[in-house]
């Protein structure tokens, strides 16, 4: 009888969380739906079967702009921003986490006030200094910044102090390993399901942004995505492209998509990293 009951318990878990998952999934097939519908189609009816205005929802969309220009654009920014925010952070959450230095707990404390800080209030302090130093219209202010990611830094301490045991750092000391090597060697691959993890956070950010490419940049050639989207966002005869607006938000979807399928590899198969004993 105990077996019967584990087996109904296991069963309705089953059924809930693939009902879970299928609810899940169902924006991104009515996304997927309504690319191949015309606007009018979409603003009077509810369906999830496939219509025949993928063609002219494709024309639409390169009649504002060149979808793939703008990808292009937006890896450019999104991929060394993303690689800047994983690695430095990972340092400098290291550093935090296993050194005992003065100042470390002020340095901590500001990280943590900056996290609570909305980063649209410095827009125009930072386009002033963008002005100045004549990176208008440049990718750098969109790169660089992305060194001083304070919620990643934050994220990554706490799994340092519970994944990463300070003996064997010490160890590594004590066999002659320099900090570089013990940081690169031992460190950053106990770490990589937490780095992994930010680092598709980061991307989706990176990727997703639109109010500081939008104020950096003024040249349609160096758009990213989101950027040109809006264009067909703001169109007059909104309603008409509909279609093509799913179609284009259902294709600036898939490059997250892969990188997510890139890193969850590193999470699942780094997990047992961390499964060290003091």
């Amino acid at each position: 009888m105990k077996s019967i009951g584990f087996c109904i318990k296991k069963g309705l878990l089953y059924f809930l969380l693939i009902a879970l998952g299928l609810t899940c999934l169902l924006p991104f097939l009515l996304m997927i739906v309504n690319a191949t519908r015309s606007g009018n189609e979409i603003a009077t009816s509810f369906t999830l079967i496939p219509g025949n205005s993928l063609k002219e929802n494709w024309e639409t969309v390169f009649d504002y702009f060149n979808l793939f220009q703008g990808m292009w654009n937006s890896v450019k920014v999104s991929v060394p921003a993303t690689l800047l925010t994983s690695y430095f952070s990972a340092l400098t959450a290291y550093a935090l986490a296993m050194y005992k230095f003065k100042g470390s707990k002020v340095i901590f404390g500001t990280i943590l006030v900056f996290m609570m800080i909305p980063g649209q209030l410095g827009l125009i302090g930072f386009y002033n200094l963008c002005t100045k130093l004549k990176l208008v219209n440049s990718y750098i202010p969109l790169i660089v910044p992305a060194i001083a990611a304070p919620g990643t830094v934050f994220f990554l301490r706490q799994y340092v102090l519970s994944a990463l045991p300070k003996s064997l750092i010490e160890a590594a000391r004590i066999d002659g390993a320099n900090e570089i090597y013990s940081f690169h060697r031992i460190a950053l691959p106990i770490m990589a399901p937490g780095v992994a993890t930010m680092a598709i956070m980061a991307f989706i950010g990176n990727w997703n942004n639109y109010l500081t490419p939008m104020i950096i940049l003024n040249k349609n050639s160096k758009f990213t995505l989101p950027v040109m989207m809006a264009s067909l966002r703001a169109s007059t005869d909104i309603n008409a492209n509909q279609g093509a607006i799913y179609l284009s938000v259902a294709i600036s979807v898939i490059p997250i998509l892969l990188v997510f399928a890139f890193f969850s590899k590193y999470i699942i198969s780094s997990i047992s990293a961390g499964a060290v004993k003091e």
